[in-house]
């Protein structure tokens, strides 16, 4: 895990104090291994990782009954993902690729793509459910599953499910190097299927799983609930299955990689849905996707993500220290940020409010976002060519670009706190964590209506539609020109940004939210007497009530934990939750 989503899995356990935590933490490549732990607090009891970017062999050989077994588990799982649309039934829906996703933004594939899950059958998603589980309980009695899924077995029987009669027609055209690319993904992402936590003292001991993600990194608690019931909770403030909708377009793969990939991360994403106690997307649009691919109305939650509030205090409570003219845009430099249209319609701006001033604030996003950053500073180049008072003097461009640090722009707040309006272009967008630091400063903004945008100002900004340069332009000189209204929905968006989408807010929604689980679940440990004798009731439901308790404390028999005395009293209000972290995206 790495960038807000580590941060905000920090600060959930740092502010669940009364809870014990143990940590299973997923990696997706060294760089992620590489760059370090943050400080444990106390209640942390232990910390277990998997490095799945790494595909040593495990060194499992099968026998003749495990390598039958394993032919018939992999020969429904492949089946039910190459199913064509006669096996969905009259119930299933089929909608073709580019369509739009469930807010109706085109060339976001919505959860029906072809091959993808939409509302799954419950025929296919029992299928789908057994294989795995299959697959699974495979790899528990025979300690592994990665030389399985790499063998030539596991290639011809995908070849045969997409030869099939009813097959998909994508998947019938799939040649050798489709089947070897979708084969090593699935092995890839089948990888928790093989770690060793699943047992009584692993992942089984715990009250609760709370898997950080979705899809392939929610596999782990999705088996923990398999083997050992326990409940599981899915947080999503980013959909795994939109994410890998967005990451395998026409030019990273065939449409026969497409379709079979969409099906299983359609299929999985179900699967994790229809098996978690709840799930808490953290705004609207998620909520659709979810609601889209076949999640109960009646467990879902939406829980804003908590942010830190503190350090833009200072700017909220300061409008006045905003540069006279500027514009202000904050993020990753990437081209889903779409400067260029930003651009395109400061220039807009420039022939409206001659001193009008745009700066950019941000970092390029990796070896792309270099690229684009530079396309960008030449395009700001080009659009405004120097400007000088005289022949004599050194000439200024109204368009800056810095980094956080710099001399122009110390700190985030002090990059805020420059502008009279917050800018946001972006083309794709989750939740806007930017938009909502910006709305703390007490910032009027401009926005584009994408993702959770429109969810997060809630009517304190202005909202234009994307790629359109010339409405960012106008809605930029309205704010410009009427500085009442801008320090109007400034104040707005402070107070909405310090009643919802707090630190303090998010703690208290997810404490909530574990006792409520807990509390429809059968009491995971044996409770002793004096005498060491099981004791009934002896850890009840009001003991699941925060607060400080007095009269004796019955000692509660639990595996022993580094670090503590054995036998040692477990505290009343607490309750074992797991925390599954792992990368954002597909692994």
């Amino acid at each position: 895990m790495s960038g807000d989503a580590r941060l905000w899995c920090d600060r959930l356990v740092r502010g669940l104090g009364q809870h014990e935590f143990d940590l299973y933490a997923l990696s997706r490549t060294r760089r992620q291994e590489d760059e370090g732990w943050l400080p444990l607090p106390p209640h942390v009891s232990r910390v277990r990782t998997a490095p799945l970017w790494t595909a040593d062999e495990d060194g499992v050989t099968y026998g003749r009954r495990a390598r039958r077994r394993f032919a018939e588990s992999y020969a429904e799982f492949v089946g039910v993902l190459c199913a064509g649309p006669a096996a969905d039934g009259p119930h299933g829906t089929v909608v073709s690729d580019g369509a739009a996703g469930p807010d109706g933004a085109a060339g976001s594939n919505g959860p029906g793509e072809a091959g993808g899950s939409g509302a799954v059958p419950g025929s296919l998603a029992d299928r789908f459910g057994s294989a795995l589980h299959g697959l699974a309980e495979l790899a528990r009695d025979e300690g592994g599953l990665a030389a399985a899924l790499r063998s030539d077995t596991a290639l011809r029987t995908l070849e045969r499910a997409c030869r099939a009669p009813g097959a998909l027609g994508t998947a019938r055209e799939a040649r050798v190097p489709d089947l070897l690319a979708v084969a090593a993904h699935l092995e890839r992402a089948l990888r928790p299927l093989s770690l060793d936590w699943y047992g009584d003292d692993g992942l089984g001991a715990a009250d609760l799983c709370h898997a950080t993600a979705g899809g392939p990194a929610a596999l782990a608690g999705l088996l923990a609930q398999h083997f050992s019931g326990v409940p599981l909770l899915v947080t999503e403030y980013g959909v795994q299955l939109r994410s890998h909708y967005l990451a395998t377009g026409p030019d990273t793969a065939t449409p026969a990689v497409r379709a079979l990939l969409a099906a299983f991360h359609g299929r999985l994403a179900a699967e994790v849905y229809r098996r978690a106690a709840i799930i808490t997307p953290g705004n609207a649009h998620t909520r659709r996707w979810q609601e889209r691919c076949g999640a109960d109305r009646a467990r879902i939650r939406t829980v804003h993500p908590g942010m830190e509030a503190a350090r833009f205090t200072e700017v909220g409570e300061s409008p006045d220290r905003a540069e006279p003219d500027t514009l202000v845009w904050v993020g990753r430099i990437e081209p889903a940020k779409d400067l260029v249209s930003l651009l395109h319609a400061f220039a807009e701006v420039r022939k409206e409010e001659p001193k009008a001033r745009l700066r950019v604030v941000g970092a390029p996003a990796g070896p792309e976002g270099e690229a684009y950053l530079g396309h960008c500073r030449a395009l700001a180049a080009q659009l405004f060519p120097d400007e000088a008072d005289g022949v004599h003097a050194v000439g200024d461009n109204p368009v800056s670009f810095d980094e956080i640090g710099g001399p122009e722009a110390p700190t985030l707040a002090d990059a805020y706190a420059s502008g009279e309006i917050v800018v946001l272009s972006s083309v794709v967008e989750g939740f806007p964590a930017g938009l909502v630091e910006a709305m703390f400063c007490g910032r009027a903004t401009v926005s584009t209506d994408v993702g959770a945008v429109v969810e997060a100002i809630g009517g304190t900004g202005l909202v234009v539609p994307p790629r359109n340069p010339r409405a960012l332009a106008e809605a930029c000189v309205t704010l410009l020109r009427d500085p009442e209204r801008r320090a109007r929905l400034g104040a707005a968006a402070r107070a909405r940004a310090l009643e919802l989408f707090t630190v303090e807010q998010n703690i208290a929604a997810f404490h909530s939210i574990y006792l409520e689980i807990v509390s429809h679940c059968p009491v995971r440990r044996v409770v002793l007497d004096r005498s060491g004798e099981p004791l009934p009731f002896g850890f009840p439901a009001e003991a699941r009530v925060p607060g400080r308790w007095t009269g004796p404390t019955a000692r509660v028999a639990q595996p022993a934990v580094p670090g503590r005395a054995p036998g040692a009293v477990l505290r009343p209000a607490s309750v074992r939750a797991t925390p599954l972290t792992a990368t954002e995206g597909a692994l």
